[in-house]
């Protein structure tokens, strides 16, 4: 059974005050409160609900020192209590994938047999012929970090910290946590509760600057 955590923050507050950690002291994330922060991470919408995402969740020190000499031995990475490997299945599209998808839906209300069979046509259609995206690992990490994402601002409403991390060498993690060829590595998400120095807010540009209107640099206000 799952006990839902309260949060501490609601969502506009989490979002405003989210900054990425560059270091983290060294308090342990309450069990009950990472399981929560992964709950609603993974409520993350994916198309057809395939849910691409994998995490592997390292937690024990000698873990993420063999993570860390793979991300260029930044600090973060040793010192939060919780890092994220966050990964996106290329497998999806297999068949047995699909029914496996199909069967959850089916278990919750949210598919029935027409749909299913939709499901059974486009989903290999849409990895075949890929219209929207150069490859499946493009489309597997979009998806993926939807999750981080959510993952990120779920984490802050409870007062958790995060640093989404690119720099790091892919082969090596991937070699050194037995993660398999299909399977590709997004991002590092360490997770925990900043420290000094803390990470200023860095601004945003104007609505104006990043918004169009109807068409790709008109001009745009409300």
């Amino acid at each position: 059974m799952t006990t839902e955590m309260p949060s501490t923050l609601g969502l506009k507050e989490s979002i405003e005050q989210r900054r990425a950690a560059r270091a983290f002291r060294s308090d342990p994330i309450p069990d009950p409160i990472l399981r929560e922060i992964l709950r609603l991470g993974v409520r993350s919408p994916s198309g057809y609900n395939l849910q691409p995402w994998r995490f592997v969740v390292v937690r024990e020190q000698e873990n993420k020192e063999k993570l860390k000499a793979c991300a260029f031995n930044q600090r973060q990475v040793s010192e939060a209590p919780v890092v994220l490997i966050c990964c996106g299945d290329r497998r999806v599209g297999d068949s047995d994938y699909i029914e496996s998808v199909i069967q959850l839906g089916m278990e919750v209300g949210g598919v029935n047999e027409q749909f299913a069979n939709v499901m059974r046509e486009q989903i290999p259609a849409l990895f075949e012929y890929h219209s929207s995206f150069e490859n499946v690992e493009a489309w597997t990490n979009r998806h993926t970090m939807l999750a981080v994402a959510h993952i990120m601002i779920v984490a802050k409403s409870f007062g958790v910290d995060s640093c989404p991390m690119e720099g790091f060498v892919s082969a090596q993690v991937k070699e050194a946590f037995q993660i398999p060829e299909e399977v590709d590595v997004c991002c590092l998400l360490p997770l925990g509760y900043a420290a000094e120095p803390f990470k200023a807010y860095g601004g945003r540009f104007e609505i104006d600057q990043v918004f169009f209107a109807e068409s790709y640099g008109e001009y745009f206000e409300l």
